[in-house]
């Protein structure tokens, strides 16, 4: 699944918070920031734990203001780890 974030998602460790996320849920993926202030999340793994992640995703760590969180299937080849950039 890969979900676009939305809001105020940079500068309050959205990534590094999404990362340590899917790692308890076992999920593989990336986090990673784009040029117009959403975060991008690729989440691979079983989907009632992508959907409890999605959740997640709505509110993310205390700092942020999620807006939005769009997401989709992606047809990318898991990583094996979670990893953030």
């Amino acid at each position: 699944m890969r979900c676009y974030v939305s809001g105020q998602v940079q500068g309050v460790f959205f990534r590094a918070s999404a990362r340590h996320e899917a790692e308890r849920l076992g999920i593989s993926g990336y986090a990673r920031n784009l040029p117009d202030g959403r975060v991008e999340v690729l989440a691979c793994g079983a989907m009632p734990l992508i959907e409890e992640l999605c959740t997640w995703l709505s509110k993310g760590p205390a700092q942020a203001q999620v807006h939005n969180v769009s997401c989709e299937p992606a047809d990318d080849d898991p990583p094996l780890l979670f990893s953030i950039g």
